[in-house]
C-alpha cells in the first residue's frame, strides 16, 4: 500500500478512535456553590496578555457567573514551571475548581511533548489530591490548523476530567479574535469564556 493512503488510514482511524471516545457519558463536576473560587490557572492566555487583566477570560468568568475567580496566569511560563508554582496557589487560594489552560510556551520553545504532557498530567493529579476538581482546557500548536495536540484528550479520558480541545484552536486561527501571532483581543478571551461557561454548564458545575 501507497505511504499517502497508510497516512489517510491512520488519520481516518484516530478520528474514529477520538470520536467513540466521546460517545460515553458526560464527565462531572460537584456543582459550584455561590461562594466557590475558581483558581484559573496557566500563563499570559490566562493573564489575558493582550486586552489586559479586566478583559481576560478570568475576569469576564467571574462577571459573567457571580463567580470569585482567581487569575492565576503567568506569562511565558512552561509547564515544568507551572507544574512546581501550582502547589502553593492551592493552598494558599483552596480553590473549589482548577481551570487548567496550560502548555503553550512549551509548543513554542519546541519542548518535547512527552514532558509537557507528565507536567500536566502531574497538575493534574495534585489539585485532585487536594479534593478539587479540574477542567483541562487544550492549547493548540502555532500553524494553519490549529492543531490541538492529543495530549490533552489522553490526561482528560485517563483522570475523567472536562476537556475543550477545540476553542483555542478556533480563536488562534481567526484572525479578527487575535492581538498578535500569539494572543487573543479582548473579543477572543470573551469568546473564550463564553467556550468555558458551556462546559462547566455540561459537567454540572453550574447551571444551566
Amino acid at each position: 500500500m501507497n505511504c499517502w493512503l497508510c497516512d489517510i488510514f491512520k488519520s481516518a482511524a484516530l478520528v474514529l478512535v477520538f470520536s467513540l471516545a466521546g460517545c460515553g457519558d458526560p464527565v462531572t463536576l460537584e456543582p459550584l456553590s455561590t461562594n466557590a473560587t475558581v483558581l484559573a490557572f496557566g500563563d499570559s492566555l490566562t493573564s489575558g496578555v493582550g486586552a489586559g487583566a479586566e478583559q481576560s477570560y478570568p475576569a469576564v468568568l467571574a462577571r459573567q457567573l457571580g463567580l470569585n475567580v482567581v487569575n492565576a496566569g503567568l506569562p511565558g511560563e512552561i509547564s515544568a514551571d507551572g507544574r512546581l508554582r501550582l502547589s502553593a496557589m492551592l493552598e494558599q487560594y483552596k480553590p473549589n475548581l482548577v481551570l487548567l489552560c496550560h502548555g503553550g510556551n512549551d509548543f513554542l520553545r519546541g519542548l518535547p511533548l512527552g514532558e509537557t504532557e507528565k507536567n500536566l498530567r502531574h497538575m493534574v493529579a495534585q489539585a485532585q489530591s487536594h479534593g478539587v476538581g479540574v477542567v483541562l482546557i487544550g492549547v493548540p500548536k502555532l500553524g494553519i490548523w490549529g492543531k490541538t495536540p492529543d495530549i490533552y484528550v489522553r490526561i482528560a479520558e485517563d483522570f475523567k476530567i472536562p476537556l475543550d480541545d477545540e476553542i483555542l484552536g478556533e480563536l488562534e486561527t481567526d484572525p479578527t479574535m487575535k492581538s498578535d501571532p500569539v494572543h487573543l483581543n479582548e473579543q477572543g478571551y470573551q469568546k473564550l469564556a463564553e467556550a468555558i461557561t458551556v462546559l462547566l454548564e455540561k459537567s454540572g458545575a453550574i447551571a444551566q
